[in-house]
């Protein structure tokens, strides 16, 4: 399996395919509508009974090869003669025995898994490495369906604020959160199709937490309404939001702003009750692609938006009511040295 453990660094290509954003207002709260909410459990006190535990980064031979392919065979996610140099990505790594290149197709069109479902309902954390997931709704109406690949549903029900999240986590339960160029380049994958309506708003894209400073940070790639900031001028929240510059990433544009925040509920940073939030907004709203991480991080720190030590970084689905359900048959973040 020595020969395997390289692939899991290979980076697919960006995918431009775009998606559609309807009508519909943003929130009037709080951008993740859980802030002020003193009854939510802390997200990053994982439960003893259901520990993330361990390095975060440490990957079995079973998640090397769904980092390969999500549809649960190496070959689904290899290139053949066909594809063009703009589709296929390169990585190479020493395995001891020399260098090896092995290319990779981020497949759009790629099916849910049909095996290994696992339904998580209420609020609660469970999974570890790049499998690290959490579902929580302020009112129970969500639910998650995770898998031994990376691979999620996320669904609704009315549930006023609902989010479920997959990905790497570095700060629950025994976990040691550290700054993100400790960890190395961070990068997802997504493919995502979305049904039903969102409530007043609604984000699919990146999230996570730093500490040291308390940091709450999303890159929106989707909405089922309006993107954010991007369509008739209209700002994250109604207030408070700071437009602090633009970048070019993964062939498109995003939006960057800051917003601060309070609240009793809702955080990661212990004892917090006021943090920041970092906002990438794509004007161009796209269902399936790559998402460069580390490149988004190093873009805000250059523009003083520093980050500390990274608790968390999963792919993300959240909105603010209706009914409706995502589908993420590949929804992959993968870490490399």
């Amino acid at each position: 399996m020595l020969a395997l453990a390289q692939c899991v660094g290979v980076q697919p290509p960006p995918n431009s395919i775009q998606g559609s954003s309807g009508s519909g207002e943003l929130e009037s709260g709080n951008s993740d509508g859980r802030s002020m909410d003193s009854g939510r459990p802390d997200s990053g006190s994982a439960s003893a009974s259901n520990p993330m535990s361990g390095p975060a980064n440490e990957t079995s031979a079973d998640e090397v090869s769904t980092s390969i392919a999500t549809s649960g065979s190496l070959t689904d996610g290899l290139a053949d003669a066909t594809d063009s140099a703009d589709d296929v990505a390169v990585a190479t790594g020493d395995s001891g025995g020399g260098e090896g290149v092995i290319p990779f197709v981020l497949d759009c069109n790629a099916e849910m898994p049909t095996t290994g479902a696992q339904l998580q309902s209420g609020n609660g954390t469970g999974g570890q490495a790049n499998l690290a997931w959490e579902i929580w709704s302020n009112t129970g109406r969500g639910e998650l369906t995770t898998y031994n690949v990376p691979a999620f549903t996320a669904s609704w029900n009315e549930a006023g604020g609902y989010l479920g999240r997959l990905g790497y986590e570095w700060g629950g339960f025994g976990g040691n959160p550290v700054p993100h160029e400790q960890l190395g380049t961070i990068t997802a994958h997504f493919a995502s199709r979305r049904t039903g309506t969102a409530g007043t708003y609604s984000y699919i894209g990146m999230y996570g937490w730093s500490t040291d400073p308390c940091v709450e940070w999303y890159i929106v790639d989707d909405s089922f309404n309006y993107m954010p900031g991007s369509a008739n001028n209209r700002p994250i929240n109604p207030g408070n939001t700071n437009l602090v510059d633009q970048v070019d990433l993964d062939d498109g544009t995003y939006l960057i702003y800051t917003r601060p925040t309070t609240g009793t509920g809702g955080t990661r940073c212990a004892g917090a009750t006021q943090w920041i939030q970092y906002y990438s907004v794509r004007t161009t709203p796209r269902v399936c692609g790559q998402i460069s991480l580390t490149e988004h991080f190093e873009a805000w720190e250059s523009l003083g938006m520093d980050l500390g030590n990274l608790l968390e970084a999963k792919i993300l689905v959240e909105v603010g009511g209706g009914t409706g359900r995502v589908d993420l048959p590949v929804a992959n973040v993968t870490v490399t040295p």
